[in-house]
């Protein structure tokens, strides 16, 4: 039989296969079970893991990295009662099998179902609802504080993971946690990487000390030497010293966190879960801040995750046979591929192009590009700031840098985008994957927000292409461009044999279609969705012209006149919020140039809620924004309009719950 581990999916006799883990419906029941038990529920914890990543799709190989460790902090800490906070959230599988919610975990990332990552309103065990990398030590000191000034005995730990610690927000809660006087435990899980190989300096300190026993073996040797050697007055005395600080200066990286006020502690294998145990009882209650160094193997426990742990840091569904994984990717091309082949396209032609990722090659598609082109690629780790603020350096030097990022993780360059690129008008092009909805990982990773946050910033290009042709014509685009350019486009697989796409102009839209009833205004990938609804609305013979916007900032001016002029009723759709979205430029522009705004509704993801994680599809149907939902906007619009007389009343159906506010009376 198949080692548990490396399963996929049961065998039959497998019913009391996870005895163990089935018993355990709290962190008490884990704390009751006998030491050499642990490893075998180790095992059950990654068969469980692997079977239903491999149904649902999922974070694998950081998690099954991170078993053991799960298991001791929850042994030796009262949780929830102590804080345990995760960075980053991905790797919270384990934790969540052994708070209560194992029977629910085959519905991870399922609508309805478990989240991927730590969420408040699961569970008392999840303290913040988290996905992005650097936040959990500076939160840790917040909590840490506040429960010391309330008097409250609560240890406060956090598991720093995936090359987190590389990101500036870690090291500015360092700083802030070595001025505690009280516990503080950060666990490092050292796996050597983060989404992918851990990048910079840092990373090859740590790699250095991990595989160098020279600082152990001296210190050793300083320790039982120095006591015996005599001393032959002060100056002695202080030579030894500063020999002794020397040394340690020299070949311990653990000076970095103890200059920061930590006692350091480690590297120890965090994969014993012994040894761990041991480990953390002692360090549990010292009353100052402890930073405990685990060293751990990304994909432990499943030989194919474990020798390609970036392919396998968050896999679609798979299936297992023979030892043979077979991802389950869906039908067509998706648009990370078609990115990755319209810039290796740009870059053969122009050699000042150089691209730039947050840690991320594999799901922004720059790893065709450092294949290609590796003296021109860049992998700056988990750091989005740092990435955009270098970007902008090489574009002040004459380079067209392009940076490939999630629109979520953009974010967290916003002030780098507008104060070292937009405010020096830099030609630097942000290509933002992930935008919109992104299915099973839910709200921490929604591109929902991007149009609004960029739109504002003067000089700074907005685009959306609705197609792989049209991707190809942005980003040839924008690389001709002197200022600044950011293209958005979805976790989604490109529309099937469009046509060839017309050169992009700053600012002008693209009419896809003419009628006489109504005006859809669609931006990037909702364009055709659009589409589709006018065939629906044209059935029930309601004519209507969509506009493939390409641009929301600027907008197409001549395009907004052309629709309210007639005062035919006009929906926008986006697969964003659409609050400050491309939906909102449209009525500011239309405001401004003293236009009639008739009956009008603005599609879009709702801005008084976030959408839970499920699939893309029904996402975009509970937002609206899918075929029947903009035919259904588009269909009452009209209907309700003065002197409109509709025998197909209702028949395209009802708007759906969450956008029949944004609809006009």
């Amino acid at each position: 039989m198949t080692p548990l581990a490396l399963r996929c999916r049961p065998e039959p006799g497998d019913e009391n296969i996870m005895a163990l883990l089935d018993s355990i419906r709290s962190p008490a029941d884990l704390r009751k079970l006998p030491v050499p038990k642990l490893a075998a529920l180790a095992d059950e914890i990654r068969g469980r893991i692997i079977e239903v990543v491999g149904q649902n799709g999922g974070h694998l190989a950081s998690n099954l990295g991170v078993v053991e460790t799960t298991i001791a902090l929850h042994r030796c800490f009262n949780t929830p009662v102590d804080r345990l906070l995760f960075d980053v959230g991905h790797q919270c599988y384990p934790h969540k099998l052994l708070t209560g919610r194992a029977r629910q975990f085959a519905s991870i990332r399922k609508a309805g179902g478990l989240s991927g990552f730590p969420a408040v309103g699961e569970s008392d065990y999840d303290l913040f609802n988290v996905g992005h990398a650097g936040t959990a030590i500076a939160t840790a000191v917040g909590l840490a504080r506040a429960d010391q000034a309330a008097r409250r005995a609560c240890r406060a730990v956090a598991l720093v993971g995936d090359a987190s610690i590389v990101n500036g927000l870690a090291f500015e809660g360092l700083n802030q946690a070595g001025t505690l006087n009280r516990q503080f435990l950060v666990i490092l899980n050292d796996n050597s990487w983060g989404i992918a190989p851990t990048q910079g300096a840092l990373a090859k300190h740590l790699a250095r000390f991990r595989g160098s026993p020279v600082y152990d073996e001296l210190k050793r040797q300083i320790r039982e030497t120095l006591p015996r050697v005599p001393l032959f007055g002060k100056a002695v005395s202080e030579a030894l010293g500063h020999l002794k600080e020397g040394i340690k200066a020299t070949l311990a990286p653990h000076q970095l966190f103890e200059h920061f006020g930590f006692q350091y502690v480690g590297p120890v294998d965090g994969h014993d879960i012994g040894q761990l145990i041991e480990m953390l009882d002692v360090v549990k209650d010292v009353q100052h801040p402890v930073l405990l160094h685990v060293h751990t193997e990304k994909g432990r426990g499943c030989e194919w995750a474990l020798a390609d742990p970036g392919t396998y840091h968050s896999p679609s569904p798979f299936t297992v046979e023979a030892g043979k994984v077979t991802l389950i990717k869906a039908n067509g091309k998706s648009w990370t591929g078609a990115f990755a082949d319209a810039l290796v396209e740009q870059a053969e032609a122009n050699d000042r192009i150089m691209a730039l990722t947050a840690a991320m090659p594999d799901g922004t598609g720059l790893s065709r590009f450092a294949k290609r082109f590796p003296d021109r690629y860049l992998d700056v780790g988990i750091a989005e700031s740092c990435t955009v603020d270098v970007a902008a350096g090489m574009a002040r030097a004459g380079l067209r840098p392009v940076v490939a990022i999630y629109s979520t993780f953009l974010q967290r360059g916003f002030d780098q985008v507008f104060q070292e690129v937009v405010l020096q008008r830099l030609p630097v092009i942000f290509c933002m994957d992930r935008a919109g909805l992104v299915g099973g990982d839910g709200a921490v990773h929604h591109g929902a927000m991007d149009i609004a946050y960029l739109r504002g910033l003067a000089g700074m290009t907005l685009i959306a292409p609705a197609d792989e042709p049209e991707l190809r014509a942005a980003l040839a685009f924008a690389v001709k461009q002197d200022r600044p350019v950011a293209i958005r486009y979805p976790r989604d697989v490109v529309p099937v044999d469009p046509p060839d796409a017309p050169p992009f102009e700053l600012g002008v839209s693209r009419r896809m279609r003419s009628g006489d009833d109504a005006t859809i205004l669609a931006y990037g990938v909702t364009v055709a969705a659009a589409m589709e609804a006018a065939k629906l609305l044209a059935a029930d013979g309601i004519d209507t012209t969509v506009v493939n916007a390409r641009f929301a900032a600027p907008v197409d001016q001549r395009m907004i006149v052309a629709a309210f002029a007639s005062g035919r009723p006009v929906v926008t759709v986006e697969d964003h919020s659409v609050a400050g979205g491309f939906g909102s430029a449209v009525l500011e522009t239309a405001q401004e140039t003293g236009l009639d705004i008739g009956p009008t509704a603005r599609l879009g993801l709702p801005c008084d809620r976030f959408v839970a994680h499920g699939s893309r599809a029904g996402q975009m149907a509970e937002a609206g924004i899918d075929a029947a939902g903009i035919a259904a906007a588009v269909h009452r619009l009209v209907d309700e309009s003065p002197g409109r007389e509709s025998s197909a009343r209702g028949r395209v159906g009802k708007a759906p719950r969450s956008q029949r506010s944004l609809l006009a009376p």
